[in-house]
């Protein structure tokens, strides 16, 4: 028998090693991607916040009981190039049995769920609307929870309705969620996260109750088209309150005709409602409508003037005076402007 040469055994014994290191690799990288996670029988809905870090992701993956392993789920996720891959936003996850399947479903999203928007200023029978045309659930049932003082109050909310909580935005609902109580919840949960702590601690300051603030911004919502107006009105209506003048805002009035939105007329000015400013004196008793965020701040930082009267231009702004006078003069302005429009 010929012996074979040293040379031969140290390549095979190489060979041998790149092999075997190969096959470990191979294997290592076979139990990460394959790692078994908790396979939930329903789909799971995760939000992913913009600029996540992956190891953020994987803490809100396993808050939601999705990973049984995050150093795991981290792991097999760099090892698929994917760590950067993983775009914000919400996420209906469902066969999440490994790492594999649930990395190949946060980089090609969810075209699955159901968006419903909500608009800043809609009434609560129009938010009901949407959310019922859209999930395709009883509008009387949405209806009846959203005037139940006990559901209110499981919300964290002292008011009789949730006018003015229903918070306008996008929502993503996943198409087995057709629960009325829980669509609700995370709407209003919404308005939570917007009225936050800091802004609770402002009302105070300024002297206001939440629902006191989210009145006076549901008014502003009602009159203002403009941003840069927003805090102005709020002045206004501020001014007005401190000098025990009646708001004689047209958005109270819009909100109890029956066939409204339209034009005014000197009758809807007499409709004994405690919702009409032009009868009643201070705030209405509650929301006319849901505000947003922008009409909210108004309230809470209002613009430092001593206007005490406001009047469309006809362009989507207005003419803000402190006298009657000046007023009315802004008055016949508009009125000018509006009958040259109706000439064409």
């Amino acid at each position: 028998m010929v012996n074979k040469s040293p040379k031969y055994n140290i390549t095979r014994i190489i060979t041998l090693t790149i092999v075997g290191i190969l096959i470990c690799l191979v294997a290592t990288g076979a139990i990460l991607l394959f790692w078994p996670q908790n396979d939930l029988d329903d789909r799971i809905k995760v939000n992913i916040p913009k600029g996540s870090t992956l190891v953020q992701i994987s803490d809100i993956l396993t808050e939601k009981n999705i990973l049984t392993n995050k150093n795991m789920f981290i792991t097999a996720t760099r090892l698929m190039g994917k760590s950067n891959k993983i775009p914000a936003g919400i996420f209906a996850l469902k066969d999440a049995k490994n790492n594999y399947r649930i990395v190949r479903q946060l980089v090609r999203g969810n075209p699955e769920m159901i968006k419903v928007t909500l608009l800043e200023g809609w009434t609560i029978s129009q938010v009901i609307q949407a959310i019922s045309s859209s999930m395709n659930l009883s509008s009387e049932i949405l209806s009846s929870l959203c005037y139940d003082e006990q559901f209110i109050n499981e919300l964290g909310l002292k008011t009789k309705s949730l006018e003015g909580y229903l918070y306008p935005d996008t929502y993503l609902f996943l198409e087995s969620e057709n629960d009325p109580k829980e669509i609700l919840k995370q709407i209003v949960s919404e308005f939570h996260e917007v009225f936050n702590d800091n802004l609770i601690e402002r009302a105070k300051q300024i002297g206001l109750t939440v629902n006191e603030v989210v009145t006076m911004a549901s008014i502003i919502e009602g009159e203002a088209i403009y941003d840069n107006e927003r805090a102005i009105i709020a002045a206004v209506y501020n001014n007005r309150l401190k000098k025990r003048m009646l708001l004689q805002a047209d958005p109270t009035i819009q909100y109890i005709i029956k066939d409204g939105p339209r034009r005014l007329r000197l009758s809807d000015l007499k409709i004994d409602s405690p919702y009409n400013t032009y009868l009643y004196r201070g705030l209405p008793p509650g929301p006319i409508s849901n505000p947003g965020k922008a009409s909210i701040l108004a309230v809470l930082y209002p613009d430092d003037n001593n206007y005490l009267f406001f009047v469309a231009r006809g362009d989507g702004y207005h003419t803000f005076t402190t006298t009657i006078e000046e007023h009315n003069q802004a008055k016949r302005e508009f009125q000018k402007v509006r009958r040259l429009a109706a000439k064409g």
